[in-house]
């Protein structure tokens, strides 16, 4: 029992904590929940969730060049056609972090200033590493969630955002939107 105990503080002070994990999309690159369970402050509307690996603001520029909005109401009801209705699609980013605290570090420190000696790792105690998510809803005329279970149109529109989401993906250029037809 105590080199249980002992190998348990070993592994405790010689790793790091894991205090906050960003969520990971098990068996497909995107999820489809409701955006208030993701984050906090996030309208209590279901969505389209997946994962930035661009860069801050390709998302914004994807969507301004390929519905041509020249800048206007990019992100906010911008209106689009499937199955002959017209509906609303809008978009938010959001961050989500990893972060975990390197307890040894912290014990050393406090040791070393417990003799009088100046701290080594200030400021290193803890990991913070960010990842960017999009958020899309999508709603018909009558202001009805088409990502809903009841909708009539959620298995299209889910069609529609996985091939919005891999063109986005895919596209380098954001220009070259300009040239394909507008689906």
């Amino acid at each position: 029992m105590k080199n249980l105990i002992v190998l348990f503080f070993i592994l405790v002070f010689t790793s790091c904590i894991p205090v906050k994990i960003a969520p990971k999309f098990k068996n497909q690159d995107y999820k489809i929940m409701q955006a208030k369970k993701f984050q906090k402050h996030m309208p209590r509307e279901t969505a389209f969730i997946f994962k930035d690996p661009k860069n801050a603001g390709d998302f914004y520029n994807y969507i301004n060049k390929k519905f041509k909005l020249n800048g206007k109401d990019v992100g906010y009801n911008v209106p689009f056609q499937l199955e002959g209705q017209i509906l609303y699609l809008s978009y938010h980013e959001a961050e989500r972090t990893d972060e975990s605290i390197n307890l040894p570090l912290a014990v050393i420190d406090a040791k070393r200033e417990s003799n009088g000696n100046s701290r080594l790792f200030e400021g290193n105690y803890s990991n913070r590493t960010g990842h960017w998510y999009i958020l899309l809803t999508v709603y018909d005329e009558n202001i009805k969630n088409c990502l809903r279970d009841k909708h009539l149109l959620k298995a299209k529109t889910i069609e529609y955002l996985k091939g919005l989401h891999q063109e986005y993906l895919t596209t380098q250029n954001y220009e070259e939107l300009l040239l394909t037809k507008k689906s």
